[in-house]
């Protein structure tokens, strides 16, 4: 039986499975695998209400799970979730793993009085494409990465 669990202070082994499925999903040990954050970086993410962690257990072993930010908005005060990363191991793909990790966000977006969810998806991961134009609206955007320079400018 799998299980969806919210990561708390405390989950800092969970936290660190779960960057190592991103990791290994994602192939790309760079980001998630070759400067891991200390425990208490972790656990101090993990006790902010506005960061969603949430992981699919079989037994202790993280299989799937998803890192998500809330954001208040400054147009309406109302709030929005986006789901920064998921992955499902590839073993357990195409069982309602990720279904079941977003339907639980929502969840906890919904007691929080979030107005949505959303998600990017990069062109030719079908998979992904797939799942999220089951479970939402897709719109179509440009995504731009801005570099931060010292000094402000």
């Amino acid at each position: 039986m799998i299980e969806i669990r919210r990561l708390t202070a405390g989950d800092e082994a969970h936290a660190r499975q779960l960057n190592g499925l991103f990791a290994r999903e994602f192939d790309d040990p760079e980001s998630y695998a070759s400067r891991p954050p200390a425990d208490a970086w972790l656990a101090r993410l993990l006790a902010r209400e506005h960061v969603h962690a949430l992981v699919a257990l079989d037994g202790d072993d993280v299989i799937g799970g998803l890192v998500a930010y809330e954001l208040e908005k400054f147009e309406q005060q109302r709030s929005e979730i986006y789901i920064y990363d998921l992955a499902v191991a590839e073993a357990h793909r195409r069982q309602g793993v990720a279904t079941a990790l977003i339907g639980r966000l929502c969840a906890i977006g919904a007691e929080r009085g979030a107005w949505v969810v959303y998600v990017q998806a990069d062109y030719g991961d079908e998979p992904a494409v797939a799942l999220y134009t089951r479970l939402g609206t897709r719109e179509d955007v440009m995504h731009f990465d801005i570099a931060v320079k010292a000094g402000g400018g």
